[in-house]
């Protein structure tokens, strides 16, 4: 196994434009291809079949990719069983990312389960502090709460200047999902 990381630090890719799940896997991939072992827990993202599950399948043993949720979007009126799965994921990402076991984890949506009030930031707050030391940690998602982007080393924000949504064009598999 390659040389890991000596030091993993925390990164954020946030804001109302179109691409911070794409960057983050794109870093998963890189990681990966370097050996590091990675894992990727996707928020809020349903039980849709993303390009990414099956591209993961295929890199091997270095990069799982885990959906957790129900298969239903959560709305902006989450249910108790939205916040309870989220509670549980949140627990099993803190597993993750305090182990050691993994050079990369990436909690993809996980600000949106903050911003929609799944998850408290404090809890949050306590796994970026509990994290292996040389874990690198990416959190995703619309409206990083202010504690969050205190807490990070890189914080980058996608600003959405124009989209194709408005004009009809549907998500399309193999760029969207």
């Amino acid at each position: 196994m390659a040389k890991g990381l000596e030091k993993g630090l925390v990164q954020i890719y946030t804001g109302n434009g179109k691409g911070k799940t794409t960057a983050s896997l794109g870093l998963a991939f890189r990681a990966a291809g370097h050996d590091f072992r990675v894992y990727v827990m996707q928020f809020m993202k349903g039980q849709t079949i993303y390009g990414e599950l099956e591209a993961a399948r295929r890199v091997g043993t270095n990069l799982t990719i885990e959906q957790v949720g129900r298969e239903a979007f959560v709305s902006r009126q989450p249910t108790a069983e939205d916040r309870r799965l989220a509670t549980e994921a949140l627990a099993r990402a803190r597993q993750l990312t305090s182990s050691g076991d993994y050079d990369l984890v990436v909690l993809d949506e996980l600000n949106c389960a903050v911003d929609y009030g799944l998850i408290p930031v404090a809890d949050v707050k306590e796994l970026i502090c509990a994290k292996a030391p040389h874990t690198e940690l990416v959190l995703t998602g619309r409206n990083a709460h202010p504690e969050l982007i205190e807490l990070a080393d890189l914080v980058t924000e996608m600003r959405e200047i124009k989209h194709y949504y408005p004009s009809g064009q549907q998500a399309r598999q193999g760029i969207e999902f």
